[in-house]
């Protein structure tokens, strides 16, 4: 079974147990930090063709949003809901952000942030300015 069957069992078919899987996805990203060490890591996220499947779908949908740019920062959680708000903006969004919300797919920040991995708050700062 692929990555991404399970998580479609996961989060279609388990019911509460959905949280519990997107929360322990957050307990793996504060051991890695823990592990490594906070001052030891930088993440950057590229939001380029983005598209509604997952990197693990050996045949995903084409992209409906396009260059959106590049994140950087020290903070896992705050790079990635600074993606999230980017895409929530962006042309073409509809299909993604509503499988974001299907899924439930701000938990993991949620419980990220609650467990202290980082925080959702952040500053852009546009490097081409």
């Amino acid at each position: 079974m692929s990555p991404q069957q399970q998580y479609q069992i996961l989060s279609t078919g388990w019911g509460g147990e959905q949280n519990v899987f997107l929360e322990s996805m957050a307990d793996a990203a504060k051991s890695v930090v823990e592990y490594v060490g906070r001052d030891n890591m930088v993440y950057i996220n590229v939001l380029n063709r983005i598209s509604i499947d997952c990197d693990c779908d050996g045949n995903p949908a084409e992209p409906d949003i396009h260059d959106i740019g590049i994140l950087v920062s020290t903070d896992p959680v705050a790079i990635d809901q600074a993606g999230i708000d980017m895409v929530s903006v962006a042309d073409g969004n509809q299909k993604l952000m509503e499988r974001i919300a299907d899924r439930n797919g701000l938990h993991t920040l949620e419980a990220a942030e609650k467990i202290g991995v980082g925080s959702r708050k952040y500053k852009l700062v546009n490097l081409d300015e």
